[in-house]
């Protein structure tokens, strides 16, 4: 079990270096501002207190997807349930940012949300796919967060991308 500072000064440079894969997860499973917040501080929160469990065999960032993506994977699937038992809503008066590039201009920033819509639509794993993919990550970095084989990893990513080309048909090209 390592310090309660090293703890801390890991999760501070992970934070920093990371921020946006939490980011885009969490706008990846949760269509309101205010539920990726909240989505948003669930992945931090587990991410805390998974973090003496990082046994380092594996990149920080492979690790972080994992916990990022089974946190969102179980926010969504409570997703219902929170709803039935949810408070009125209040304005808030500070999110955290989603826009993982500030100065894109509104067309981009829309760009960017017609994407995000169209992966709302897949199914879980499917959507878990596809941003580990948008992100550059390895078939056998995905393997390894997701645990599906690399083969498996490939074929499912290709459907994947079949399905979210139909639904962005008709979007530009710059997708």
């Amino acid at each position: 079990m390592i310090a309660d500072a090293q703890r801390e000064a890991r999760f501070t440079a992970w934070l920093a270096e990371h921020r946006g894969i939490m980011h885009k997860i969490a706008r990846a499973y949760a269509t309101e501002p205010a539920d990726q917040a909240d989505l948003f501080q669930e992945i931090l929160l587990q991410l805390w207190r998974s973090l003496s469990a990082f046994r380092e065999q594996s990149k920080p960032s492979t690790w972080i997807y994992r916990v990022c993506l089974n946190t969102a994977m179980t926010w969504k699937r409570d997703e219902r349930k929170r709803r039935e038992l949810a408070a009125p809503e209040w304005s808030l008066s500070e999110v955290p940012t989603s826009d993982p590039r500030p100065g894109w201009t509104h067309e981009e920033s829309e760009l960017l949300g017609q994407l995000y819509h169209a992966v709302r639509e897949l199914p879980p794993t499917d959507r878990s796919l596809v941003l580990l993919a948008l992100d550059g990550t390895s078939y056998r970095e995905i393997s390894e967060i997701t645990g599906l084989t690399e083969n498996h990893v490939g074929v499912a990513l290709t459907r994947a991308r079949q399905k979210l080309a139909e639904r962005l048909k008709g979007v530009r090209h710059e997708l």
